[in-house]
């Protein structure tokens, strides 16, 4: 049996068609070029699954199911995208869309949930039953499983810890509030910080790296240059993984879960970021003794197609 997963983020729209365990046949990927119309995006979400489809030499009806992974909040029932602010999405009809389309099922549900579906499947949560799934990109996302449930609330907006406030009046969202967390320690944060940092130092690595072209500077472009020991990326460095550690400490005093496995492009940083965040989380969570494992997501990039895959197989209420 095959199954198809969607990882719908604000940068790019990833894609793969998986056996009945999880296992990626085929992926592919293409820029979401946010700002466009759903109806734009969603055709191209189309597009993609059958370009993968004549890739593995089958046709799209013989595919059981799409899962679509994506930012935001949803009514799951009804397939429909409530509001998803990294793509502008209100009142889209996903399942509708996609369905009329590829004319298979088609299941949705938050990328963070399905991020923490796959590594709970088949990653480095395996058969854990309480866990977080952190997803680091373009935001800040939150997959959480209770008991071996997906928690989303009582209205499907439930786990959105990203837009929890750390930091009173402080930087602006693109929810539309202030101070939150998704504001500080998402990618996005981190490469406006370094651009702001090379503006201001034309001397530093950081500057360097881009030959001045400013706009070039991303997330890894900074932890480059702390590698290569310039001391205005390492404060940036320091201070980003601060404002990720406040957000940690107050979910696991929260929940308490078995396991916290960092996903998203900065999961790439490894021990960069783990030991850090670790020594923190020590020093912080409740009571001075930190039970909760936390780690690197082994699916790295791929947790969200993997849980994307998996919605048509699992039932959506349990795992």
């Amino acid at each position: 049996m095959y199954y198809l997963g969607i990882d719908l983020g604000g940068t790019n729209i990833s894609a793969g068609i998986t056996d009945e365990n999880g296992n990626i046949l085929v992926k592919s990927s293409t820029p979401t070029m946010n700002g466009r119309s759903s109806e734009d995006i969603i055709d191209d979400m189309a597009e993609l699954c059958k370009k993968l489809a004549k890739e593995l030499n089958i046709e799209v009806k013989d595919i059981e199911s799409v899962g679509i992974g994506m930012p935001g909040t949803m009514n799951k029932a009804q397939g429909i995208s409530i509001y998803a602010n990294n793509l502008n999405f209100r009142n889209v009809n996903i399942v509708y869309e996609m369905t009329k389309r590829l004319d298979i099922p088609c299941f949705i549900e938050n990328d963070a949930n399905c991020a923490a579906i796959g590594e709970n499947v088949c990653g480095v949560a395996y058969g854990s039953r309480n866990l977080i799934y952190i997803t680091i990109g373009t935001g800040v996302g939150a997959g959480i499983i209770i008991n071996g449930r997906v928690f989303d609330g009582s209205f499907g907006g439930g786990g959105e810890a990203g837009h929890m406030v750390i930091v009173a009046e402080g930087e602006e969202c693109t929810c539309g509030r202030k101070g939150c967390w998704e504001a500080y320690a998402s990618a996005s944060a981190l490469r406006r910080e370094g651009r702001i940092a090379a503006a201001k130092y034309p001397n530093s690595k950081i500057y360097d790296l881009v030959d001045g072209n400013i706009k070039l500077i991303d997330a890894k472009t900074v932890f480059d240059a702390a590698d290569l020991g310039d001391e205005i990326a390492m404060e940036i460095i320091d201070m980003y993984i601060k404002y990720v550690a406040i957000g940690l400490v107050n979910l696991v005093n929260i929940f308490q879960p078995e396991a916290i496995i960092i996903g998203g492009g900065v999961c790439a940083q490894g021990d960069k970021v783990i030991k850090p965040l670790t020594k923190i989380l020590n020093e912080r969570v409740y009571g001075g003794e930190l039970k909760t494992k936390l780690c690197i997501a082994t699916l790295g990039n791929d947790a969200g197609i993997v849980g994307a895959a998996m919605l048509g197989k699992l039932n959506r209420e349990e795992i």
